[in-house]
């Protein structure tokens, strides 16, 4: 491959980070963090090396669901600045490389949002068929609520016209209608807007509640709505599913070629593979890879690499332009619901033993590094981990540093405390008395007085450095975001060798799950027969040799190795 292929498929090679703007930092000392402080930050994130920013929700909102439930989807919440604030940061964010992507949250509104509000006034109303009602009373559904420690159905009766409207969510954030072609359309205009304003692409949430939502099957149509037809609530005959999610990425492509959509999809790899479009690569360019990540728990609670090994070979071939996201962590739960129950126990019993470490009985709200006991062999192990896994890897705020959690926090607040810049009481996040955040910070030894970016920025064996290191490593190795992969045989369980190839080059990496030291022999003849080849150590800079295509890999307990192999003569600086 030539290395400028990577500038126009550029997610294939990123560094993706994802932040809160109101956990991130509070310049004007009111408590919640703002935009004006993000951009005092931009020069941070382009010297750890990420190259995308991901903003958490930014929109207007009564904070019911913190930010998922929006007012307004054209408008930034005046607790973090307004519309000109946000162009100034996607700006600033361009000028130092870095592209910045959003939220885009159409499954569902708030029930403050003027269509609702709109809609629930009559059977009649223009609004109506925006979201999904039915006139007859629906059958339990309590199990399929997606919180099912706040809701216990995903219908509400509204009083005003004695009908029920869906939420898969909660009940203060109803499901829009996307079956609509009015609906389709403002989902459109919304992608357009931000577009426009200088955003490089949208994390799209929920993807298969809107694309492709059996649930409506069952609803029977009130008065002043049209009658369903077959499938779903369709006001279209014959609408497919997935053209909504093939026509929003064709419009996004027109308004800009280098637009993404990263898709947030649990679901299994058979069906993953429908939201990149299949054999097109249509829909989704890039989508989470869930599976991956429960079996890399699974991994490191039974210290086996093979769990992981396996979900790695059986995700689906994908569209050259289409890429997996890879995570150790993101903003919501740990969720382990891919897992069976045998598995997720297991989980549990290594990494969240205690119910308040749980929750919604899939899940965990906890960090890496409280999990792993704060030991930092594991930690980074599990970080060297995601960065050579074939995909982008995708960071949270605050797990460069190794950020843990607010068990105290409500639900998914648990891990989106406040970002830790400097030791003190609100970890530099704020000038506000602690009283007044956002949100506390996160107590105990992960907390500022004992993680936080001054201390570690500067010191050459923190958990920052070795972040940055691996960033800039990855960042020089595009075969692991778009070689071919393959796991290499060895005999033992503990370890994961891999290799990513573009057939020109290829990236080894070897990693112990294990706290045993390993020593492991890795057959490379296919290279050593394809000509003359050189073997790099990427992390430490050493030269390796191989006469015969077989390497011996000693790897300390939890120990780990990257090595490139390329061409004699190839002057690629690693």
């Amino acid at each position: 491959m030539r290395i400028t292929d990577t500038s126009d498929q550029w997610w294939k090679t990123a560094v993706i980070y994802c932040l809160d703007v109101e956990t991130f930092y509070d310049s004007d000392g009111d408590g919640i963090g703002d935009l004006h402080g993000l951009a005092e930050r931009l020069d941070y994130l382009a010297e750890l090396g990420v190259t995308c920013i991901w903003l958490m929700p930014f929109y207007p909102s009564p904070q019911k669901d913190d930010g998922y439930d929006v007012a307004d989807f054209y408008g930034v919440d005046p607790r973090v600045g307004s519309a000109g604030d946000l162009v100034e940061v996607i700006r600033t964010a361009h000028d130092r490389g870095l592209r910045v992507i959003a939220d885009l949250l159409v499954n569902h509104t708030s029930d403050t949002h003027p269509w609702f509000k709109e809609s629930r006034r009559s059977v009649d109303s223009p609004k109506r068929h925006w979201y999904v009602w039915r006139a007859d009373a629906p059958p339990d559904t309590s199990a399929k609520v997606v919180f099912p420690d706040k809701e216990d159905a995903i219908w509400t009766r509204d009083e005003r016209t004695g009908e029920w409207y869906l939420h898969h969510f909660y009940s203060h954030q109803p499901d829009l209608n996307v079956a609509n072609p009015e609906v389709r359309d403002e989902i459109a205009r919304i992608a357009g807007y931000w577009l426009e304003l200088g955003l490089d692409g949208f994390r799209v949430d929920a993807v298969p509640f809107f694309v492709e939502d059996v649930e409506t099957a069952a609803a029977k149509p009130g008065k002043g709505q049209p009658e369903k037809h077959e499938k779903n609530d369709d006001v279209v005959e014959n609408l497919n599913p997935h053209q909504h999610l093939k026509d929003l990425r064709a419009f996004i492509n027109r308004r800009n070629g280098a637009a993404m959509m990263l898709g947030e999809v649990n679901l299994p790899h058979a069906q993953q593979r429908e939201y990149f479009g299949g054999d097109a690569g249509d829909e989704l360019h890039m989508m989470f890879d869930f599976i991956g990540m429960q079996k890399l728990y699974l991994a490191l609670a039974r210290e086996d690499a093979r769990p992981l090994a396996k979900a790695l070979l059986d995700r689906p071939a994908i569209h050259r332009s289409c890429q997996w996201a890879t995570f150790v962590r993101n903003h919501d739960e740990l969720t382990l619901d891919k897992l069976t129950d045998k598995e997720r126990e297991e989980v549990f019993a290594a990494f969240g033993p205690d119910p308040e470490m749980q929750i919604y009985d899939r899940g965990l709200k906890r960090r890496l590094p409280p999990m792993l006991d704060g030991d930092p062999r594991r930690v980074r192990m599990a970080y060297s981990l995601l960065f050579t896994l074939p995909g982008t890897p995708t960071l949270f705020y605050g797990e460069e540093i190794g950020m843990g959690e607010d068990l105290a926090g409500e639900g998914r607040h648990a891990v989106r405390t406040p970002m830790q810049w400097a030791p003190g009481p609100t970890g530099g996040f704020s000038t506000a008395p602690p009283r007044k955040l956002v949100r506390k910070v996160t107590p105990g030894g992960f907390g500022p007085e004992h993680v936080n970016v001054v201390t570690q920025r500067t010191d050459p064996d923190s958990l920052w450095s070795f972040m940055r290191h691996l960033v800039q490593t990855y960042r020089s190795c595009p075969e692991l975001g778009w070689g071919d992969f393959t796991v290499l045989d060895q005999p033992n369980k503990a370890v994961l060798a891999h290799q990513c190839s573009t057939g020109e080059a290829a990236v080894v990496a070897v990693h112990n799950f294990g706290a045993e030291p390993q020593t492991v022999t890795l057959d490379l003849s296919e290279w050593v027969d394809e000509g003359d080849v050189e073997l790099a150590d990427l992390l430490t800079g050493a030269d390796r040799r191989t006469e015969d295509g077989s390497l011996e890999v000693v790897l300390d307990g939890y120990g780990f190795q990257w090595l490139r192999i390329h061409p004699v003569g190839d002057v690629r600086i690693p």
